[in-house]
């Protein structure tokens, strides 16, 4: 019983980021805080390094970000520390259910394009075309680590 409640918040939680971005039953409603961009399109490249500090806190640097609407980014994205972090851009109502889901399944992998989860030492990237403006979140939703400090924000500004 338990793995089937698993499998169906999987499900519900993942169906409108791994459907390009689009909500379940294919209405054409695209994710608030963008969509996944292509790289040739990138106009900057954003460097992020994530890492746990010497008095216990859990970091991006930088951990603001202004960029325009219909701007392409290239997160460059290194975690520098010695534990897993990940990095996920979205609204902070759709970061804080995902937050709380986190908290009670802790080892839930990813495969959303606005997502990235990376091992102590490992790098990647993500490319980001922001659609809409306003002010968005990244964040670390791996248990505690939101809590010590681990989250951002993104604004879009109007061209």
């Amino acid at each position: 019983m338990k793995a089937q409640i698993f499998g169906l918040l999987v499900t519900a939680l993942a169906t409108p980021a791994l459907a390009g971005g689009n909500h379940a039953g294919g209405h054409g409603e695209a994710m608030a805080v963008g969509e996944p961009g292509k790289k040739a399109k990138a106009t900057q490249t954003i460097r992020v390094t994530m890492k746990e500090t010497g008095d216990g806190k859990m970091i991006f640097t930088p951990s603001t970000f202004k960029v325009r609407k219909d701007q392409t980014i290239v997160f460059a994205i290194r975690n520098a520390g010695e534990l897993e972090h990940e990095f996920v851009l979205d609204q902070e109502d759709k970061i804080t259910e995902h937050k709380a889901v986190m908290e009670k399944f802790p080892e839930m992998e990813h495969d959303d394009p606005n997502a990235i989860r990376l091992a102590a030492g490992e790098s990647g990237e993500i490319i980001w075309k922001f659609t809409n403006g306003g002010t968005f979140k990244i964040a670390c939703l791996v248990p505690g680590h939101y809590d010590a400090g681990m989250h951002g924000d993104v604004t879009v500004a109007g061209k």
